[in-house]
């Protein structure tokens, strides 16, 4: 049953990538739609990474009491009843709630799909090709909204494709998945997540992941928009662009960990060479002139920044005992997403405010901020190397550390 799950879990990334791909060509059309500006529409933001967040600090909780099919299956049938929702145009305030709910089906998907292939062997080349069909269908899902638009559909009506091309995903978690994983042989009782957010490891992964996902995003929601406001570009041409920015995603997560991995370079290097390679990236879309350019510039950013979420959920059972895994990633994935709404909110502020030109020095910005950010993760790498173990060693907080005053961190449930 290995290659069916697995299969099941790429489908769950590529539904993932087409909901998040098709997002950012819509946000025009909602703008119009409900008559609201981009900083009002950014609400929407905010509500789908609450639900995201709430159900990733759920993670643990949820396969512990549920188990994977269970919880996996539930997740899903949520995600197709708030598309469905969603695919009836309901009004702002209603969206708005239901992207709450969205939000929580999404982030169980997510947790639960990548703690799930995390317990497998060879975990981090299945994550990386796992979260490659995330950029199957980011790629995707730009071209399927925009070719619906041009062909006369309304906004709405790509929700309830999204809804139809979840229901084979529901009825494989039903029926595919395991109903449990046999627990790690270090597991005891206790309340994991609050074992793991007691962790500085796991909050340093989880700011950088923010950082990460703000970026991501950010470009996947206002790309769309520099390209047809700012550069003139046509509606399909920008909505093809988008598609080779998450081309471009899906092959970094093929091609760079693997080609990495044969030519002997160590997680730590192959990170700051992509993050190096993101600025370079956006310097080419921000002044690089003509399609051609930007075409380069946004396929480039992708395939740079593919590998950066997959190898940092890899590295968890580096930084944390096994038994607390499932927690750890869970929170990891519903606080990257808190990154995904703040960010791609100050994004469209700053466009409201100084205009979209504003896009490319502020991914600039968060480049920089990504690589101080992965230096600190790189140093307890090598300490829980040194250490010999997962990361027990000199990486707990103490009790006057705990999250709730750990600087710049929101206290954390349990």
């Amino acid at each position: 049953m290995k290659w069916p799950r697995l299969l099941l879990s790429f489908g769950g990334l590529v539904l993932l990538g087409i909901a998040a791909g098709a997002g950012g060509v819509l946000i025009p059309s909602q703008i119009n739609d409900y008559r609201v500006d981009k900083v009002t529409i950014g609400l929407l933001f905010f509500s789908f990474s609450a639900g995201y967040l709430l159900s990733g600090l759920a993670n643990g909780a949820l396969v512990a009491r549920l188990g994977v099919r269970g919880q996996l299956t539930a997740g899903t049938a949520t995600y197709v009843a708030s598309a469905l929702a969603i695919g009836v145009r309901p009004p702002f305030v209603l969206l708005v709630a239901l992207s709450v709910v969205s939000g929580a089906g999404s982030g169980v998907i997510d947790a639960g799909f990548n703690a799930f292939v995390t317990s497998m062997p060879d975990h981090t080349s299945l994550l990386n090709y796992m979260h490659a069909f995330f950029g199957v269908g980011a790629l995707i899902g730009p071209l399927l909204a925009s070719k619906m638009l041009v062909a006369g559909f309304l906004w709405q009506d790509v929700y309830l494709v999204l809804a139809a091309i979840a229901t084979p995903l529901l009825i494989g978690c039903a029926t595919l998945l395991p109903r449990r994983v046999p627990p790690p042989l270090d597991a005891e009782p206790g309340a994991p997540l609050a074992q793991a957010v007691r962790r500085r490891a796991v909050w340093y992964a989880a700011i950088f992941l923010c950082l990460y996902v703000g970026a991501e995003v950010s470009v996947g929601n206002w790309g769309y928009s520099f390209l047809t406001q700012l550069r003139g570009q046509g509606a399909l041409l920008a909505g093809s662009v988008v598609s080779v920015y998450w081309l471009g995603l899906t092959l970094g997560r093929f091609l760079i960990n693997t080609v990495a991995s044969r030519a002997g370079v160590g997680v730590a290097a192959m990170m700051y060479t992509c993050l190096a390679g993101m600025a370079v990236a956006v310097l080419v879309a921000w002044w690089g002139p003509g399609p051609a350019l930007a075409i380069l510039g946004f396929g480039l950013l992708g395939f740079f920044l593919g590998p950066v979420f997959p190898t940092t959920v890899a590295v968890m059972p580096r930084l944390t005992p096994a038994r607390l895994v499932p927690s750890a990633v869970g929170f990891l994935v519903g606080m990257s997403v808190v990154g995904g709404a703040v960010f791609p909110y100050v994004a469209g502020a700053l466009a409201q405010g100084l205009g979209l030109g504003s896009l490319m020095p502020y991914l600039l910005l968060l480049a920089a901020l990504q690589v101080g950010g992965w230096w600190v993760i790189a140093r307890r790498l090598r300490a829980a190397a040194q250490s010999g173990g997962s990361g027990d060693a000199g990486i707990a907080l103490s009790p006057a550390e705990s999250p709730a005053g750990f600087p710049g961190a929101a206290a954390g449930p349990g």
